[in-house]
């Protein structure tokens, strides 16, 4: 199972406050234990909405807006992309992220078989000739539990 695990933004992250050296220091090192886990598949930090945008489609009418955009609490300061063999063991992993306050958001992301029959044989197909270029990142097998 894969799992995008979503670091809400803050204040100080929408100010464009950067982490210090022992934050920095601390993430790489549990970074470091979920890479040897197996388990991180993807990782990053994004930048203040402010350097943001947000497209709205309504029908054809695509409207652009410009960050920042308000309600710190509801946007996302960072990402990992987990595989996992379950929920629990995702949150378990988290518990030992090195964050002292604020909030994180576990998500299932879909797998191909969620779709059942509204998955067609050449969409899967699709899928899988994107994958095969590099349009994904590679889905590792599930590894045994930390």
């Amino acid at each position: 199972m894969r799992f995008m695990v979503i670091v809400k933004a803050n204040k100080d992250s929408e100010a464009g406050v950067l982490p210090d050296e022992k934050m920095l220091t601390e993430m790489g090192k549990y970074n470091e234990e979920l890479a040897k886990a197996g388990i991180m598949l993807a990782g990053e930090g994004l930048q203040a909405s402010s350097k943001g945008a947000r497209v709205r489609f309504d029908g054809k009418k695509r409207t652009v807006i410009d960050g920042p955009f308000a309600e710190s609490k509801e946007l996302v300061a960072g990402f990992w992309l987990w595989q996992v063999k379950s929920k629990e063991e995702a949150i378990e992993w988290l518990k030992r992220a090195p964050f002292q306050e604020g909030e994180v958001e576990i998500r299932q992301v879909f797998e191909n078989e969620d779709f059942g029959e509204a998955l067609t044989p050449e969409v899967a197909a699709l899928e899988e000739r994107i994958r095969k270029q590099g349009g994904y990142a590679e889905r590792q097998e599930p590894r045994a539990s930390a």
